[in-house]
């Protein structure tokens, strides 16, 4: 196992606490979702594919998400 942190590699900048709370949040959403889409390939490897007649197309995905990101930025003139 390899020393961590910044006493590891005199080389690496040491983030300010508030830096490194964000990235520790961020990695907690990453791992959530990665786990939630393990969970997903686990049911569909346990129980097959969904019926395609239950399932939202990626077209309607795709459009919400976009409406999604268009509200959270305004669009640029």
């Amino acid at each position: 196992m390899r020393p961590t942190g910044a006493a590891a590699d005199p080389a690496r900048q040491p983030l300010k606490e508030a830096a490194a709370d964000a990235v520790r949040a961020y990695a907690v959403r990453i791992r959530a979702r990665a786990d939630q889409f393990a969970a997903v390939l686990e049911d569909i490897a346990e129980n097959g594919l969904p019926d395609p007649e239950q399932c939202t197309p990626w077209e309607d995905l795709r459009e919400q998400h976009l409406a999604r990101l268009t509200k959270q930025r305004p669009a640029v003139a």
